[in-house]
């Protein structure tokens, strides 16, 4: 009974936010709405037994994503009602695909079927080791099954980590900037020079 009052809690939670995330008018807000979202999915995660899958969504989800996109939309002095102007001109072409992907869903949901021993594995569930975590078992399918697909996900995201630093990379004229071939170049009498003072004299 505890484990379905929390399961619903955290749903309804989550669905309400994931609403308010695309409806407050308030980019701030958005974003804040987005970190709860994260927290019930971490939540939601823990009830189905993958906690490693929940600590990954708090640490990396809400402590970097959506911090940064938080600190990004606080910093950055966008005019977001400018950008709203003319976006209702574009909600018959919004609707249109918005209901072919509801067409879809429902078709697909429409033709889900349930395996005959589906009640047998609700009931008996799966035995896993105990000596088996959950995090070594994700690591021992990732790095064995899906290891081409997951080091290709890590190439990508290498190559557009590189592409972001290119596009902003930019040399303008009258900005110092750092030359380190230059500074491990440099030797000591460049920089120092010893000069023999007099006793008894001012500088």
């Amino acid at each position: 009974m505890i484990l379905a009052l929390s399961f619903y809690l955290f749903a309804a939670v989550l669905v309400v936010s994931s609403v308010m995330v695309i409806s407050a008018r308030n980019p701030v807000h958005s974003v804040l709405f987005l970190i709860l979202g994260f927290f019930n999915a971490a939540g939601l995660m823990v009830l189905l037994g993958a906690e490693f899958i929940a600590f990954i969504l708090v640490i990396v989800y809400v402590g970097a994503v959506a911090v940064l996109f938080l600190f990004v939309v606080m910093m950055l002095d966008v005019d977001f009602t400018s950008l709203r102007k003319g976006a209702m001109q574009y909600l018959p072409l919004g609707a249109v695909i918005g209901g072919v992907l509801l067409f879809e869903l429902i078709t697909i949901f429409g033709a889900w079927t349930f395996a005959p021993t589906i009640q047998d594995n609700i009931v008996n569930e799966i035995a896993i080791g105990d000596s088996v975590t959950n995090a070594e078992a994700l690591g021992r399918l990732i790095y064995t099954d899906y290891i081409v697909a997951f080091q290709l996900a890590g190439l990508i995201l290498l190559v557009a980590m590189m592409g972001a630093i290119v596009l902003t990379l930019r040399k303008r004229a009258g900005v110092r900037s750092q030359k380190v071939a230059e500074q491990f170049a440099r030797k000591p009498s460049d920089a120092m020079e010893i000069k023999k003072v007099t006793s008894g004299t001012a500088l």
